[in-house]
């Protein structure tokens, strides 16, 4: 029995003899859980903040209209080309009218006429020679001339296609030669020097609304440019069907990038107010819960369950459940757990050149 005790106590003070010396050849023992984790953190501050309205708008011009003429006639000249900028009256298409020009010719000559006949007579009226009766017969059939006339130059006037406002017109639908009617389309012509769009907003916004609220567009078509523009008008009704409020906002357009018919993500930017604001990646999110990791003063972490409100731009508003003044984890909330000790790790000061190469980057 003894000799067995003996060989016993050998054999484990040999093992563990054995493990210590694994453990000087370097196999090292489990990590400490009292171990910090390394983290970013930020102290929580009020920030100036823009509550935002998206919606989906349609550009429109500011005057539309499609170029007909007023009579059914034969085109004799076409003055412009498609996609031409024109002013305000210029003429834009010349209808033939031999027979109107004829027919102001007939009737200037009898107005003529008729005008010799009414001051020849009124002067023998003065003269009590004729009869007032007769010269007011005569004043009759002057006055009939003088309206026929102004008739045929109204009615040579409509042959001439003039510009109602300055724009700029589309594609040219007729040519010399052929016949048009007052359903025949010529061309359009858009004042796009400004541009409408028209969006909706839900009628529980419509309070918060009003003429020159900021507005900001984006468009597919010029990827990273925003379009500045403001709210000019409100419409008077709410769509019973769809409970919601047509809003107008007008866009300085002089490059005239904006054409009629573009589709725009519009935002309207309420008035800036303080607000708790985070950055979107402390913000962590499970199922419909929202939680961010706070520090205690013993450099441990605390979840905290969180409201969230408007994103935009990386960040997040903070409705509930964060005070100003409290510091919580931005990077690395994927290592943590509740009571997990912490250790914020301040990022190293950037070199000289470092501003100049982002500023050169930016831009």
């Amino acid at each position: 029995m003894q000799g067995r005790f003996a060989v016993t106590v050998v054999g484990g003070t040999l093992l563990a003899l054995a493990l210590a010396g694994c453990n000087r050849k370097g196999v090292e023992a489990p990590r400490s859980t009292a171990d910090a984790v390394l983290v970013t953190t930020q102290v929580v501050q009020p920030s100036p903040w823009n509550d935002t309205l998206q919606a989906i708008g349609t550009a429109k011009a500011r005057e539309s209209i499609v170029v007909t003429a007023k009579v059914s006639e034969i085109i004799d000249k076409v003055h412009f080309e498609s996609g031409q900028r024109v002013s305000a009256g210029t003429p834009l298409v010349t209808l033939r009218g031999e027979a109107q020009q004829a027919a102001l010719a007939q009737a200037q000559a009898t107005f003529d006429e008729a005008d010799r006949l009414y001051l020849r007579q009124r002067e023998l009226a003065a003269q009590q020679l004729v009869a007032h009766s007769t010269l007011d017969t005569q004043k009759s059939i002057r006055d009939g001339a003088e309206a026929r006339v102004r008739q045929m130059r109204a009615d040579i006037v409509d042959r001439q296609v003039r510009a109602p406002f300055a724009g700029v017109l589309g594609i040219r639908q007729v040519s010399p030669g052929s016949l048009v009617t007052p359903t025949t389309a010529i061309a359009t012509l858009d004042d796009i020097s400004r541009v409408y769009v028209d969006f909706q907003v839900p009628e529980a916004q419509l309070a918060t609304l009003k003429p020159g609220d900021e507005v900001t567009g984006t468009s597919i078509a010029y990827p990273g440019r925003n379009f500045e523009g403001e709210v000019s008008t409100v419409d008077a009704r709410v769509d019973p069907g769809s409970r919601a409020v047509t809003v107008r906002a007008d866009f300085a357009n002089a490059d005239l990038a904006l054409r009629p018919g573009m589709l725009l993500d519009v935002r309207v930017f309420r008035p800036e107010r303080q607000a708790l604001v985070i950055p979107e990646i402390a913000v962590v999110q499970v199922g419909r819960d929202s939680f961010v990791y706070r520090v205690k003063d013993d450099a441990s972490v605390e979840r905290v369950d969180v409201k969230t409100g408007t994103r935009r731009a990386g960040v997040v508003e903070i409705l509930d459940g964060l005070q100003a003044g409290e510091r919580i984890v931005i990077d690395g909330t994927g290592k943590l757990r509740p009571g997990v000790r912490i250790e914020d790790a301040r990022p190293a000061k950037a070199p000289a050149a470092a501003p100049a190469a982002a500023e050169a980057t930016a831009g």
